[in-house]
């Protein structure tokens, strides 16, 4: 399974909805006089926590990645290191999202400031929309840990340039100068 990073457009495509769904709400709650505006401060560290459970995730992968073979001293479950991969691509996403929806909110309050329905919301608002940007940074961020370092498959150029090599001795030419003491070839390691 092939999976890509989450391409910059996605963001800013979930901002703009965001921004459209918020200015809606907004719209509505002026004219139905309905209490829509703000997130209760629990909410934002709600938020807060999740990205920071999903940030400890990620480092878990990294580490176990960007770890050498032999001194690991567990492993790790791959399904858990694709989950949090997911869980950084939904992260960044929602917050985005969230950004935009808070973003509008707080720029539609910003007039009825000394208002204090409005001031409590433009605060509420802040917080919640500073929280969201923490978020997809910490999704991005994330989301980057959980990239797995290039490994040294058929299309590796290391691999190439040897069974390049190995074709040319074949054939009773030498592929490079060999200086006394250096092996030209790796020996392959067999089981049996």
């Amino acid at each position: 399974m092939i999976m890509r990073r989450t391409p910059w457009w996605q963001y800013v495509i979930a901002v703009l909805v965001g921004c459209l769904c918020g200015l809606g709400v907004v719209k509505l709650s002026e004219s139905l006089q309905f209490d829509m505006l703000g997130a209760p401060i629990v909410v934002s560290v709600v938020m807060l926590v999740m990205g920071l459970v999903v940030l400890a995730l990620a480092i878990q992968v990294r580490t176990y990645s960007h770890t050498d073979s032999k001194k690991r001293t567990r492993r790790l479950d791959p399904e858990r290191a694709v989950n949090t991969l997911i869980l950084s691509k939904a992260l960044g996403l929602a917050a985005a999202f969230l950004l935009g929806w808070y973003g509008v909110q707080l720029v539609s309050a910003l007039p009825h400031g000394e208002a204090p329905y409005y001031a409590s919301a433009i605060r509420e608002c802040a917080i919640a929309a500073v929280v969201s940007l923490i978020d997809m940074i910490i999704g991005i961020i994330s989301e980057w840990f959980c990239q797995l370092p290039p490994d040294e498959g058929s299309d590796n150029p290391k691999v190439k340039e040897r069974q390049r090599e190995q074709r040319q001795l074949a054939r009773g030419g030498a592929a490079k100068e060999i200086n006394p003491g250096e092996n030209a070839l790796p020996t392959p390691h067999r089981r049996r």
